[in-house]
């Protein structure tokens, strides 16, 4: 077969798998959007569910979502941060190093549903923080750590080692090199890859099942006790989140408009995801801009 021919074949069958790809997940996304954006409005998205009568909302379970979410990542992300610096900037290349790379390649690997019922054995049982908002944060952290410190070591890593040794001929120590070179360099990868693992995190249920529960108390949003167990600000209580609220709805089928409900709330959940990765992409372009035009 003439070279030239066999390569517009190989081409062409890439270009037709790519747009199958794309068609498939285009096709289920218009699909969600389709049946979910005609009963999305401002009563659904603020007021509470109700189990056994029409017209409940999900306005507890979204802020549920993202106060966990907030939670996670005010733990996660220091975690992460300090990981991946040791990981790139001090860590030596040994046996040691490579056995830290190869358990978060394959904690980053496991099964969102054993990171729950780890975090049931553990957070909600032995340290008997029961379920609630804590246990849930804690095994979310458990479940996006790995993950957010390859991504945060892989933008660390893309800075060239000139710049590096410049900072170090400067005469700065190496901490200072990390803090005012190598960091802000990498911070349009590392700010892509928070907002991503955020995305990853507010779409979660299988974790948060086992660990924030699957009740979600009315609040009292001008209660500001954190002990109350109305307050919103309250770590130990309860708190399903809103992909655990579409899981439970489809499960236990006790709303008499639990399809409406559940298509409307994940619709919210598509367009919550899609608003993570645009900003995460334009935030990332903007600060790149920013800092090469410096």
């Amino acid at each position: 077969m003439n070279p030239k021919k066999a390569d517009k074949i190989a081409v062409g069958v890439i270009y037709m798998m790519s747009g199958i790809i794309v068609l498939i997940l285009a096709s289920l996304l218009l699909f969600i959007l389709w049946r979910g954006l005609p009963e999305i409005s401002w009563e659904f998205l603020t007021s509470p569910s109700k189990s056994f009568q029409v017209g409940g909302g999900v306005g507890i379970q979204l802020f549920n979502s993202f106060y966990l979410l907030i939670l996670t990542m005010l733990i996660s992300a220091p975690l992460a941060l300090g990981a991946a610096i040791y990981l790139s900037e001090y860590a030596k290349k040994n046996w040691v190093t490579d056995f830290i790379r190869t358990a978060i390649e394959v904690l980053s690997s496991l099964p969102s549903i054993v990171v729950g019922l780890f975090g049931f054995l553990i957070f909600v049982v032995q340290w008997d923080f029961g379920f609630s908002i804590l246990s849930g944060a804690l095994a979310l952290t458990i479940f996006n750590l790995p993950l957010l410190t390859r991504t945060i070591e892989d933008a660390l890593q893309t800075i060239p080692a000139t710049q590096r040794e410049a900072g170090l001929a400067l005469g700065l120590s190496r901490w200072e090199t990390v803090t005012r070179v190598i960091l802000p360099a990498a911070l349009p990868g590392i700010i892509t890859g928070m907002i991503l693992a955020a995305g990853r995190i507010f779409g979660e249920a299988a974790a948060l099942i086992y660990t924030a529960g699957q009740s979600a108390p009315a609040l009292d949003f001008t209660n500001w006790n954190p002990r109350s167990i109305t307050s919103p600000l309250n770590i130990m209580r309860p708190a399903e989140t809103l992909a655990v609220h579409i899981w439970k709805i489809n499960s236990e089928g006790v709303m008499p408009d639990g399809t409406q409900v559940s298509a409307g709330a994940s619709a919210v959940l598509i367009l919550a995801v899609m608003l993570f990765n645009l900003v995460s992409r334009y935030l990332g372009k903007k600060i790149q801009k920013k800092i090469t035009s410096a």
